[in-house]
């Protein structure tokens, strides 16, 4: 046990309430690393950072709740990456990169899957980061569904090349739908991340595309945008 989180039997670890409070305090100051970075042509407000750090949570905890795990990493959760791209679609590409990259660091504290340093830069930093394309769209017509789709692809180009790069030497032995992947790690990349990536992704499009589920995230954007 340490101040910031207790070690389980099993190996896993669970945060203290002063682990939280670091989480929380290092979530900030990348949102506002993200300010000094990318707002210089317009600061971030107090309000745009606080709905950021709440989607940013939100994003957090939903990635908690699987739908269902990969063997080798990756899971389906519960629209965890839509919450990260709505920092995007609320408040553009600057905003999007800082909350996608301190969504990004936050996964890799809270679990970790390290072989090398630039397999966790590929996997989480610029893996999650790339969430934070959605911002691109924030001024377009159907921009959140337009951005969701940018973002997830930008997410799966990473996993993939993290995939073919570090972890290749599982496709050996690998058999999926009657295709032997052993020799293929592109292919057996693509497959495996593809895989929970867009399921996931099209268990939110659909759910977004619910009508009372889209009037409320125009709300809520309208709220995130000072409108409301």
């Amino acid at each position: 046990m340490s101040l910031l989180a207790n070690v389980g039997a099993d190996g896993t670890y669970s945060l203290t309430v002063w682990g939280y409070t670091a989480l929380v305090i290092a979530l900030i100051a990348i949102l506002l690393l993200g300010n000094l970075l990318f707002g210089r042509k317009r600061a971030f407000s107090a309000r745009e950072i606080s709905f950021a750090a709440m989607a940013i949570a939100l994003g957090t905890v939903a990635s908690m709740i699987k739908i269902f795990n990969m063997p080798m990493g990756g899971s389906v959760t519960l629209l965890s990456m839509l919450f990260i791209v709505l920092v995007g679609n609320w408040y553009g590409i600057g905003m999007g990169l800082s909350a996608a990259f301190a969504y990004g660091i936050l996964q890799l504290l809270l679990g970790p899957y390290i072989i090398s340093l630039p397999q966790m830069i590929c996997d989480y930093i610029l893996a999650f980061g790339a969430l934070g394309l959605s911002g691109l769209f924030s001024r377009s017509k159907n921009g959140l569904i337009k951005g969701y789709i940018l973002a997830v692809l930008g997410r799966y180009f990473f996993a993939v090349l993290s995939g073919v790069i570090f972890f290749g030497v599982y496709a050996e032995g690998v058999s999926f739908a009657g295709h032997d992947f052993s020799g293929q790690p592109l292919l057996y990349s693509l497959s495996y991340n593809g895989l929970y990536l867009f399921t996931e992704a099209v268990i939110t499009l659909l759910i977004i595309a619910i009508p009372p589920v889209r009037k409320g995230l125009i709300r809520i954007r309208e709220m995130a945008l000072g409108e409301a």
